[in-house]
């Protein structure tokens, strides 16, 4: 396989794709708030469908908020959660539209012209909020760390849970920290390059 097509060396390439695997354990060794913040101003930056930001992230670190968190999820997915040296829960904030004028300054119209009706919105923060998820581990890759990202819980329990408005939907659940014992599985396989890209 080459790479030399690419900008990014190798060993970032290996770091951020080749060589990441999302983690089951973790070691003992925290996860700073410095990390997250590095990362999240890293990641912010990606884009989104009219520089929307619906993603909101919730650092679940105390003793009592792991254990509001762990009612929720699925029993195969408890130990390790409760073992990660940070969980975050990613969600969507339903209402993006409302800082829109702000985020998007040369068209502010947008906030009532595309987004006024509720379901609309909300299609539009699952995607867009999707991609800003998918940064976000990325992010965490690139500060060195290991991200295990789950989708098996009690989506309305957390909603309710960690947000209680109506107005937020949780995304994902994400483990995070440095890879522990045995962490990985083996790499599953993915589809070839002529698998997926045809042009016309």
């Amino acid at each position: 396989m080459t790479t030399d097509a690419l900008v990014l060396d190798a060993a970032a390439q290996d770091l951020l794709f080749r060589e990441a695997r999302t983690a089951n354990t973790f070691s003992d060794e925290p996860v700073s708030d410095e990390q997250i913040q590095a990362i999240y101003n890293l990641v912010k930056f990606g884009p989104t469908a009219f520089n929307q930001q619906p993603l909101r992230v919730v650092l679940v670190r105390s003793a009592e908020g792991r254990e509001r968190l762990l009612q929720h999820m699925a029993d195969g997915n408890k130990a390790k959660t409760a073992a990660a040296p940070l969980v975050a829960v990613l969600a969507v904030d339903n209402e993006f539209h409302e800082e829109l004028p702000n985020q998007l300054p040369h068209f502010p119209q947008a906030k009532d012209m595309f987004f006024s009706e509720r379901p609309v919105r909300e299609a539009s923060a699952v995607m867009n909020g999707a991609l800003q998820a998918g940064y976000f581990i990325i992010g965490v890759r690139a500060a060195g760390l290991a991200a295990g990202p789950m989708t098996g819980y009690n989506a309305e329990g957390i909603n309710k849970e960690f947000f209680g408005d109506g107005e937020h939907s949780v995304l994902a659940v994400v483990n995070i920290g440095k890879p522990g014992e045995a962490a990985w599985f083996d790499r599953s396989p993915r589809l070839s390059y002529d698998e997926v890209v045809t042009t016309v």
